[in-house]
């Protein structure tokens, strides 16, 4: 590891309400709520007042009476984070965006272009004001651990360096919660035994708080309250397979609601892949429990399937396995489709029974891809919520919209 910082997180404030402030100057000061049953994203303003994504809106304005609800601009988004990332780009190739409004640059092959790191992240600040009218804070550091802490600390609208020098005892002094991965029930567990900073942390040995957290949180929290990352900037990412995410706020137990949440992503996941003419062979089915831990289970099926019913058919026996005897709480589900083959003509199957929605080429298993053919054309005709399922479209009326779901994955 060089002893000069030259990993830079480069985080857009407040993104989605900062964006709604630009686009309207009349909000600009006031506490904004972007979200329709959720608060998915709050300014500054707002949050002075406690108010925090994923809340709900009621409960948000009770305690920010003040605040602007606005529903969204999603054709704002990706165009104005990608205004953005062209800026990152002019500085360094070596960029690896993790979200639609963060990223890491990797500058070591730039200082002797545009001067040391410090002075490559007040560039991008200032062009990114300039250019694009957003407000961006910029951590800089020798690890992306320490990068994106120091981006968040640096909030909002600032710059933050740390030096080699200074690393670990400024690191130490911060609380637990900064850690990459700690969340508050892991912060709770490590309050119940006294640890509340990351020197705290950092002094209780490997072997006790694998004991507490597991062997691979407790380990990967050790290395981190050290500022051991190896990981390095990653430019390149094949598209080896489709995949979405659901986060569930405080979390779910019922199983008949944990269905109807696959139901969405199998429904947005079968989209994307019909879209791009592939299917997938593999399934993998991804959990949070609300201890933070994670589990995945998956299954190969005889053939490549890209409809809907086929991807919750088949997941929903590896949900029940992952959530378990117990109905453990989920706060995250999560699916992926792997093994993709480009989609072709549909070879029916022999002898022409019925046979099940997994089966892509059983009569079954056919009518329900011609059924998700038909829907993807009414969608790109007349919009996404204009035809559905039941469950899929009054679920998404409670939770977080699809818009920007389908935002975060596409970056």
């Amino acid at each position: 590891m060089s002893d000069i910082p030259t990993i830079l997180h480069a985080d857009l404030d407040a993104f989605y309400a900062s964006v709604e402030q630009l686009l309207d100057p009349s909000l600009r000061g006031k506490p904004v709520l972007v979200g329709g049953g959720i608060v998915v994203a709050a300014s500054y303003e707002a949050k002075r007042m406690g108010v925090a994504p994923p809340m709900n809106v009621r409960r948000a304005l009770a305690l920010c009476p003040s605040a602007v609800v606005v529903n969204g601009s999603f054709d704002q988004y990706l165009g104005l984070s990608e205004s953005v990332m062209d800026i990152c780009r002019d500085f360094t190739p070596r960029l690896q965006q993790i979200s639609i409004d963060e990223a890491f640059l990797d500058v070591t092959g730039s200082v002797h272009l545009f001067g040391p790191a410090d002075e490559i992240a007040q560039a991008i600040r200032r062009r990114v004001k300039e250019e694009v009218g957003l407000p961006i804070s910029i951590g800089v550091a020798r690890t992306k651990h320490l990068a994106k802490i120091a981006s968040g600390q640096a909030k909002p609208d600032g710059l933050l360096v740390i030096g080699a020098e200074q690393e670990t005892e400024w690191l130490h002094g911060l609380p637990v919660r900064v850690i990459w991965g700690v969340g508050p029930v892991t912060e709770a567990q490590l309050a119940e035994r006294g640890v509340f900073t990351v020197g705290q942390l950092a002094e209780t040995p490997r072997t006790t708080l694998t004991h507490w957290l597991g062997p691979g949180l407790g380990s990967h929290f050790h290395s981190l309250a050290w500022n051991r990352d190896p990981r390095r900037v990653v430019t390149e990412h094949r598209a080896g397979s489709v995949g979405s995410q659901s986060a569930l706020g405080r979390g779910l137990g019922d199983m008949d609601q944990l269905g109807k949440v696959l139901l969405r992503l199998a429904d947005r996941v079968s989209s994307r892949l019909r879209k791009n003419n592939r299917a997938g062979r593999t399934l993998t089915v991804r959990v949070r429990y609300d201890d933070m831990t994670r589990a995945s289970r998956a299954i190969t099926l005889p053939a490549a399937v890209a409809s809907t019913a086929a991807l919750h058919h088949a997941g929903l026996p590896l949900l029940a396995d992952a959530q378990g005897t117990a109905g453990r709480t989920l706060t995250l589900v999560g699916i992926a489709v792997s093994k993709l083959e480009v989609g072709g003509p549909l070879q029916l199957e022999l002898p022409f029974d019925e046979g099940d929605s997994t089966r892509a080429g059983s009569k079954i298993g056919a009518a329900h891809l011609l059924v998700d053919r038909k829907v993807d054309l009414a969608r790109e005709r007349f919009g996404r919520d204009s035809v559905g399922r039941a469950s899929v479209l009054l679920g998404r009326r409670s939770g977080m919209p699809d818009e920007f779901r389908e935002l975060a994955e596409r970056s």
